[in-house]
């Protein structure tokens, strides 16, 4: 099935147009697969990674049904619910409902934590069309009589298989058991293990499945570079990579939060503005770090893996894997914030000794070896023979960082301990209170 441009869709006039003013053209895969069945009330199982459009492929459909079929707006309810794993993934699925519904009379919130909740309850108080939410959040508010689900038209369910790595399966089914059974829901996730496939298949009827498989891999448009080096020489091999020509925007991934703050210190003492996102900042300034990056006040951000899904920032020509990462597929999902939308993109990786079982295991995962970069004043022939086996100094176990508490799975993300109904995930965003049309042309690129 083929589509030249959106208009072959049959969208209202008023989405047409927010498309245009967003840029968009030609419509993704996952949007040819999945924007005709679900505007024809299908259920849908998608599975499909950041990067794909799939959230215009949710969005777009939903906006035609609000400005259609038209719904009575009363205290706490709401009529579609999109629940997502983090706060970063509901600000940026918030702005683009914003951007694409800019020329309608739809309205929505984004609820979560890591904010006050007063706004938010002002916001539903009014009445919603479109909520976005994360769980802990969602829950709370359901919990203090500010939010009912029964009048939810449609669902959708994002990033499934992140929820369950972050022990959300809890919370999803407190909230599913809200919601009437009658509904259009639609599911995605990056990933199709048994344990979602199981949780899918409780939630949609006689669904539409979308698997979409770019037909060149992210991975494959990104120039990977390996680059051995002795632990010691790790920070001046990136003030050297960072003060090349071409790195313009670079996120660099550490495995701590300490690790991520010390390295923004001694960037700074270099001349070399950076900013740090991870679980231990306040929202305000995650918000703020993120929205500097994006506009390009700031070319430099240092994460944790909070930052390794959800963040959609348009021009990011390099990702440095500070510290390799124990978990293959979390390096797959960290170089995959470069080469977005069919560009390309360079992924940097400082390997040392105590790294090195770490890359072969990427390099199973990857099915061949990640090129080698040994032109460089740092590179350490000890780091590149190494057959060390054991975790990194620093490590414990499952190369859990030495120092810090055993991983629940919402560590890093700031979000709330499972099976404790009453405490929130922390869960926040750019916004408490959002009107989809207070949106005005010239904002900030969405992400599809």
């Amino acid at each position: 099935m083929g589509c030249e441009n959106f208009s072959e869709f049959k969208l209202l006039e008023p989405l047409n147009r927010a498309i245009r003013d967003v840029g968009y053209s030609v419509p993704t895969p996952v949007q040819v697969q999945s924007i005709p069945p679900l505007m024809a009330g299908r259920d849908l199982l998608g599975c499909a990674q950041t990067g794909t459009g799939k959230t215009a492929a949710f969005a777009l459909p939903i906006l035609q049904h609000m400005a259609t079929v038209r719904g009575q707006r009363r205290k706490g309810y709401v009529r579609a619910l999109i629940v997502t794993p983090t706060r970063e993934l509901a600000a940026q699925i918030d702005q683009s409902m914003k951007d694409y519904s800019r020329y309608t009379n739809v309205t929505g919130a984004v609820i979560f934590g890591g904010v006050g909740q007063n706004p938010q309850v002002r916001a539903l108080e009014r009445g919603v069309d479109i909520l976005v939410a994360t769980p802990g959040r969602l829950l709370d508010l359901m919990n203090q009589g500010h939010l009912r689900l029964d009048s939810v038209e449609i669902f959708v369910l994002d990033e499934a298989d992140r929820m369950l790595d972050m022990g959300f399966l809890p919370d999803i089914k407190r909230i599913l058991a809200k919601l009437p059974a009658k509904r259009q829901t639609m599911f995605f996730s990056a990933t199709m293990p048994p344990d979602i496939v199981r949780l899918a298949r409780t939630m949609v009827r006689d669904p539409v499945s979308v698997d979409v498989t770019p037909d060149i891999p992210v991975v494959e448009l990104i120039d990977q570079r390996l680059m051995f080096v002795e632990r010691k020489d790790k920070v001046a091999l990136l003030e050297r990579l960072l003060r090349e020509n071409g790195v313009n925007r670079s996120l660099v991934f550490t495995r701590t939060k300490h690790g991520a703050n010390k390295i923004v210190r001694i960037l700074d003492r270099a001349g070399i503005r950076a900013l740090a996102i991870h679980g231990n900042k306040a929202q305000s300034a995650r918000t703020k770090a993120l929205e500097d990056f994006r506009t390009g006040r700031v070319r430099v951000l240092v994460a944790t893996d909070i930052a390794a899904r959800g963040i959609d920032v348009e021009g990011i020509s390099h990702v440095v894997n500070f510290d390799i990462p124990n978990v293959p597929e979390t390096y797959v999902h960290r170089i995959g914030r470069t080469a977005r939308a069919g560009n390309a993109g360079i992924s940097v990786s400082f390997c040392d000794s105590e790294e090195r079982s770490y890359v072969r295991d990427i390099e199973k995962l990857l099915r061949h070896p990640i090129p080698v970069v040994s032109d460089h004043p740092y590179h350490s022939e000890a780091a590149a023979k190494s057959t060390q086996l054991a975790p990194p100094q620093g490590q414990r176990g499952h190369g859990r960082p030495q120092g810090e508490r055993r991983a629940r799975p919402q560590n890093q993300q700031g979000n709330r301990r499972p099976g404790n109904p009453r405490r929130s995930e922390r869960s926040g965003a750019r916004r408490g209170n959002s009107d989809f049309r207070q949106s005005r042309p010239g904002q900030s690129q969405p992400t599809r």
